[in-house]
Order: C-alpha cells, then sequence, then structure tokens
C-alpha cells in the first residue's frame, strides 16, 4: 500500500515525534507529555534526505525508519454505501408472573385545627 521513496534507516526514540519538513528532511521533535515546558518544541534534521513531495500523497516515517508514501484517499464513490448487518432476532423470554395487586392504603386523618387562645383580660 505504501511505496518506501528513501531509505533512511532512522532507529526512532521513544517520546519523539518524526516528520518530513518543508525541505523534505526528515525531522524529529519532542512530544509533549506531562511536565514539559509550554511553548513550540525544538525542531532538529535526522537525516538529509531532500525528497520532492507530489499532491496526493501523505508522506511519512514507516516501521523500519524510511521515508514512505501512500495515496491519499480523495472523495467517495456514489451510489456504495455500508449497509449494515442486521443482527439475529433475540429470543423472547418467557412472559413474567404479575404480582398481585399492591393493597391501598387508607388516606392519612387530617388533624384538627389548632383552637384559638381566648384574649387576655385587662384589668
Amino acid at each position: 500500500m505504501a511505496d518506501v521513496v528513501a531509505k533512511t534507516g532512522i532507529k526512532k526514540e521513544k517520546g519523539w515525534l518524526y516528520f518530513l519538513d518543508k525541505n523534505g528532511n526528515v525531522s524529529a521533535a519532542e512530544m509533549s507529555r506531562a511536565g514539559r515546558k509550554k511553548g513550540k518544541a525544538k525542531k532538529m534534521v535526522v537525516a538529509k534526505v531532500g525528497v520532492k513531495k507530489e499532491s496526493g500523497f501523505l508522506y511519512f516515517i514507516n516501521k523500519d525508519g524510511n521515508v514512505a508514501r501512500a495515496k491519499m484517499a480523495r472523495g467517495r464513490k456514489v451510489g456504495k454505501k455500508k449497509v449494515a448487518k442486521k443482527k439475529a432476532p433475540a429470543k423472547k423470554k418467557a412472559p413474567a408472573k404479575k404480582k398481585a395487586p399492591a393493597k391501598k392504603k387508607a388516606p392519612a386523618k387530617k388533624k384538627a385545627p389548632a383552637k384559638k387562645k381566648a384574649p387576655a383580660k385587662k384589668k
């Protein structure tokens, strides 16, 4: 699927991002992780290759450390949609037994309103 454009044989280190820069050289930048200071990561050129990029291709560093390219997917074919597979119908469970209806509770008794105190007599 991917074609090797240039053999560089770079050994990749953990925590580094390897990419093809504007000039077509293999460069590396430190990946952002917890504890790393904010700001732009410093880039360093790992191998001077000078690959000329063509439009419509994605350039990357493969597992072997070589520069490779793959054709980018552009657009879709009209009329070909993926049809979702139908699941097998689930087996029906036996109906559960019905519970006896719950007994209704008697309505709560209302409290009698509090009696008002008679006004105090003045002497």
